[in-house]
């Protein structure tokens, strides 16, 4: 590692000195993506079981999962401005630390806040390490061809960490218990904070740009008060749309202020441009239907056709493959058929790979169900790496760094909200389609109303003739909400994929960026 440092002159040096300094820092900025996608979706199978040791609310659940993105969300603006000041490299090993405590205390969380308060340290963490991912790939890979390489496989190890996350967490439940998926974190971490120290370069900082504290808070509160409105609007709580207005209202001043400030936290000019605002709506839509989707589908997997953690783990395995082979191949799809084809057809496919689905009981369909993870891996990551090409394209040199924090922003906003209004959906579907079952008490029904993986739960508790009913009323139900959820992410795929043949270019000019 010492030695790519050296070939690239030194570690405060421009990393284009070296395509050989080039590749190796890409190759430590996968790794950092990887860990912090890992993390995104590895709780994914864990829910039964984790449902089952601390017994979490259906909101407190939802909590769980996506606090991560939605802190993660907010904060890559505020830390993407404070690593121009202080230094990326600075802030990616500070961010490692934050993200190795947080990781031991989700662990051992004894109880849903412990664990709501862990993930979202989490999420601080992955916030302070994401930003330099995108910004410097677009300030290291000149060359268009090159750049579309070098997205392809950035888009490819985000697809991968998102995609594998649920086989991690199958095998470490399967063997271990629900904490380990976060105890896994620790020896990698141990591993990357030297490596990083080493290779990372130090970089220019603008200390003399001022930071304003009130926009960050701003956007920070709007996104969680807005995701906390909907989880509680979900579950019938009349705060829930106080919240959500409150978040809104917080996010109108957030956006009023920076067009105010002469050195805003987000720059709004790189919303000017078409293809830019085509590109950030397909990633944060894609990203949404895909996260929301993969969460209630383990779940399905699981709590309705019975498999075993490990099971449904590798169940989704071909969804993992089809979007390495979609992020390792965009590039060549990109030069052949241009932006607009290839992000429109993305979409259209992850479309029609989901329709199937809405005709699906509680019945196994084994071969089918593995031909529709293919296209939707292949199809949404294809799209994904369309959207980063137009981004970054339609993006000058010397707003790569708003650019990357905007698309990073995107696609955790996007997982974070998918969980949330998804999951939500499915929610407001299964709870009232749960009817009384004979030989439950009303207190057993209310909490088996509150999530799939608490009707299995409180299933097993009772047993016998009452709890097999229970559970075939609650898969029931529960398929119900997911084919909810399944219309309304091939709604928004279409609504996107139009929008994409609208605004997005056909074939961007060689060797310039596309302002439109």
């Amino acid at each position: 590692m010492t030695s790519v440092v050296a070939r690239t002159g030194h570690a405060d040096g421009d990393p284009r000195a070296s395509g050989a300094g080039r590749w190796s820092i890409l190759a430590l900025l996968c790794f950092s993506l990887l860990l912090i996608a890992v993390d995104a979706t590895v709780l994914h199978i864990a829910v039964p079981a984790l449902t089952a040791a601390l017994e979490p609310s259906s909101v407190e659940l939802l909590w769980i999962i996506d606090v991560y993105s939605l802190v993660v969300a907010p904060l890559l603006l505020t830390f993407g401005t404070l690593g121009d000041r202080h230094g990326r490299k600075r802030l990616v090993l500070a961010g490692y630390l934050v993200f190795g405590v947080a990781s031991a205390a989700a662990a051992f969380a004894p109880t849903p806040y412990a664990l709501i308060s862990a993930r979202a340290l989490l999420g601080v963490g992955g916030a302070m390490i994401m930003p330099a991912t995108l910004s410097i790939i677009r300030q290291v890979f000149t060359d268009r061809h090159e750049r579309a390489v070098a997205l392809g496989i950035w888009s490819a190890v985000a697809a991968a960490g998102a995609a594998v996350g649920p086989l991690v967490g199958g095998l470490l439940v399967e063997h271990f218990w629900w904490g380990a998926v976060f105890l896994i974190n620790v020896p990698i971490l141990m591993v990357l904070l030297p490596t990083a120290a080493r290779l990372l370069p130090g970089g220019r900082t603008r200390s003399n740009r001022p930071w304003d504290a009130l926009s960050a808070l701003l956007s920070v509160l709007g996104i969680l008060g807005v995701a906390f409105g909907l989880k509680e609007a979900g579950a019938g709580h009349p705060a829930g749309a106080v919240a959500f207005l409150a978040g809104a209202w917080l996010l109108t001043w957030f956006v009023r202020r920076q067009r105010r400030l002469p050195f805003p936290l987000l720059d709004l000019d790189l919303f000017r441009r078409r293809a830019f605002c085509a590109g950030v709506g397909g990633v944060l839509l894609t990203v949404f239907s895909l996260v929301g989707l993969e969460l209630m589908l383990a779940q399905y997997l699981q709590l309705v056709l019975g498999d075993s953690p490990l099971q449904a783990a590798v169940r989704l395995l071909p969804l993992m493959i089809a979007s390495i082979a979609g992020g390792l191949t965009g590039a060549r799809l990109l030069r052949w058929f241009g932006l607009r084809a290839t992000m429109s057809g993305g979409l259209a496919l992850t479309a029609l790979s989901l329709t199937p689905t809405l005709a699906w009981g509680t019945e196994g369909h084994p071969v089918a169900l593995t031909f529709c993870f293919v296209g939707i891996g292949f199809g949404i990551q294809v799209t994904l790496l369309a959207a980063s090409d137009t981004i970054m394209s339609s993006t000058p040199e010397a707003l790569a760094g708003s650019a990357a924090a905007t698309e990073e922003t995107a696609y955790e906003l996007g997982a974070g909200l998918g969980v949330a209004v998804l999951g939500t959906i499915t929610t407001i579907v299964y709870a009232p389609l749960l009817a009384q079952v004979p030989g439950i008490g009303p207190g057993a029904m209310d909490q088996a109303r509150q999530s799939l993986a608490s009707a299995a739960h409180i299933a097993r508790e009772i047993g016998g003739a009452s709890g097999d009913a229970l559970l075939a009323a609650a898969r029931l139900a529960f398929v119900s909400g997911l084919h909810s959820t399944i219309v309304v992410s091939v709604l928004l795929l279409g609504v996107t994929a139009l929008a994409v043949g609208l605004l997005v270019p056909g074939r961007s000019r060689e060797g310039r960026d596309d302002p439109s």
